[in-house]
Formats: structure tokens, sequence, C-alpha cells
């Protein structure tokens, strides 16, 4: 397992915007650009999950458009090999400048070394990719898992832990493992606490994490104290199988992404929390960052950027931002800030039950 120590970083500021020409496209698969000075090219590793078509790419497109550029997109279907390809399709679509969701960030490498040769720059969006050249945008993966562990740390001191990793080419898995170990690595060496299954899981698929949860069930006679679910989807498979043996809401489940299902899990009480990246926030800095490096390509310019040491030993330009724990206790804020609303939030919550469902 790869571990790395990652750096905190304040919420990137302002970014240097350029100005740059251009009118807007349509969103969703390929989308052609209608001319202008600054195309910007998104690469979606899958755009089938909530959190992109929901969340990402209106902040994205709204932030390339503010400043005039064309936003083009085009999904690789959880394909590395597509993703290659896809990435020569928007250059030759006019893109000037590319946004890259990596489904794996090894296998997308040459195609990425290869447009920055080509005088195109990267952003390396919440995946990290070790070309030295991109911009590396993300949340402090590393403090998500710390935050997530924090809380079912604080539940369970000792006891049986499964661990459920994403996929295994994704270095955010890692990182995530990496900020685990922070909290619970001292309780695993004196033996108060026992992992009995850490497994990654393809693509991160809530199917496989619920297949993974029911195995570790049936081999532990149902004795599992607590999961450390790398996110919502993987919570809401395990909380299934948990749910399915009448073990939901009694073994602490962690996650993370907001997601509308897993808030309302964590007001039921069968989530224990999910871990708050307002991806507003990171949709905008990479379409500010992307414009930016359209009128100077060089990463290390961009405002807020800190040189990070990556796993692999190279050095890139890198901004972090700051994730939030959301429990019962600070539903609210999600609330508050337009993240979800009343109605999904509290369905089938006992009223009163928890502060934000009255």
């Amino acid at each position: 397992m790869r571990k790395s120590q990652l750096a905190v970083f304040a919420a990137a500021g302002a970014l240097l915007l350029a100005a740059c020409g251009g009118s807007s496209s349509d969103s969703a698969d390929t989308t052609a650009a209608s001319g202008g000075g600054c195309v910007v090219g998104v690469s979606w590793n899958n755009y089938q999950e909530e959190r992109w078509a929901k969340w990402d790419e209106p902040a994205i497109k709204a932030a390339i458009e503010a400043a005039g550029g064309t936003y083009i997109s085009n999904d690789a279907k959880s394909s590395a090999e597509t993703q290659a390809s896809n990435l020569e399709n928007l250059i030759s679509q006019g893109a000037k400048a590319l946004i890259v969701l990596a489904q794996d960030g090894t296998a997308i490498l040459p195609a990425v070394t290869s447009a920055i040769d080509s005088g195109i720059p990267v952003v390396a969006y919440d995946r990290l990719i070790e070309e030295p050249r991109a911009f590396y945008l993300t949340f402090d993966n590393q403090g998500v898992g710390r935050i997530e562990a924090e809380e079912i740390f604080k539940r369970v001191p000792k006891g049986k832990y499964v661990i459920i990793k994403g996929n295994q080419a994704d270095a955010n898995s890692d990182f995530l493992r990496a900020g685990y170990e922070e909290v619970i690595g001292a309780a695993v060496a004196a033996g108060d606490i026992t992992i009995v299954s850490e497994t990654y899981t393809d693509n991160w698929d809530p199917a496989v994490a619920q297949a993974t949860m029911e195995q570790v069930l049936t081999a532990e006679g149902n004795k599992i104290d607590a999961v450390l679910a790398e996110n919502d989807g993987m919570a809401g498979g395990a909380i299934a199988a948990l749910e399915a043996q009448g073990l939901a809401g009694k073994v602490p489940v962690s996650g993370q992404d907001a997601e509308q299902a897993a808030l309302n899990r964590v007001a039921l009480g069968t989530q224990t929390l999910t871990v708050w990246k307002d991806a507003r926030e990171l949709g905008k800095a990479a379409g500010e960052a992307a414009m930016a490096l359209c009128a100077n390509p060089d990463a290390a310019a961009i405002s807020g950027a800190a040189p990070f040491t990556t796993p692999g030993g190279v050095s890139i330009s890198a901004t972090f931002l700051t994730p939030k724990p959301i429990t019962q206790e600070n539903l609210n804020d999600v609330l508050d800030a337009g993240w979800t609303d009343s109605a999904t939030l509290c369905q089938g919550v006992t009223a009163g039950s928890v502060p934000a469902c009255p």
C-alpha cells in the first residue's frame, strides 16, 4: 500500500483568470465546440455517478463560461482505454486546456504527457496523475480518511473492523487508507482493533462492496464492530448487507461525498457519517484553473498552488481543499447550503429524532 503525507492547504482562493473568447455548449457525453479562443475539454471517467453531473460539471462549466471560455466534454464510461482516446478527441475538437478525472492515473499518464508536450495544459481533477507539469486539484483525501476514522474510532475504540477501499488504480484509495492509519494504526498494533477484512473495490462499485460485506459477515458469524467504507456508494452496499442481517444502525459505517442517499442514511442512523466535499467549490476552482492555464501553461503560477510530492516521488503543483464531516448533529449545514432539501434528507426519519428533521 502506498502512503504519503498529504499537506492540508486552505481552500483555493480566487484563481488566475484569462480573458478567452467563446460561447456556451451543451454538457453530457461528447459536445462540440462553438468557437472561441479558449476551449476547455473535460474528460469524465464515469459520468453516471451522481456527483459529477449534479455538482461538479455545472460548477466547472459556469466558471469557464464566466471567464469567456467554451466547455466541451466526453465520458470514458469507466474505461481507461476509452479515456485515452477521449483526450485525443477533445483536442481534435479544439480544446486548449484539459480537465481530466482519471479512471486510472497510471494508464492515462502517457496521453496526458503527450497533450502537455503538444502545448495543451492539464488539470488532474480530484484524482492524481503523476505528471510533473500537470496541476493537481482535489480535496485533502488523506484528511478525508482521517475524518472518517476519527468518527468511527470514537464509537468503536476496540473490536473487529472491516475496511472497504476504492478502486486500486485510483491513488485516492491509498490516500484515504493512509488517513485511516493515522487514527487506528496504534490501536491495531496494540491488538485493540483487528482488521478482519481489507479489500480494494473495482470501480468503487456498491454492488461489489455489498458482496464483500456479505462474505465477511458470513465468515465472522455477523460479529463485526465497525466498517470503514471509503465512499458513500460503497457504504450503501455495506449497509445493505448489514440490514439483511438486522445489523444496520448497530454497526458504525463511514462514507464520503455527501450523496443524497447517504445523507438520508445519516439522518436515519444507518450510516454514522459522510464527509462533505463541496464539489461546487472544486468545480469552480477547476474551471478557473483551466482558464488560467490557457493564458499561462505554468501550473506553478496558479494562485493557491503549492508544491506536492506524490507517492511516486514526483513534484507537482497542487491545491487541496478542506473537507467537512457530516453527522446527525450538523445535518443542517448541508440544508443551509442548498446541498439537499428537507424532504430528501428526512424521508422515513422520525420527526424530532435529529435536529435537521423537526
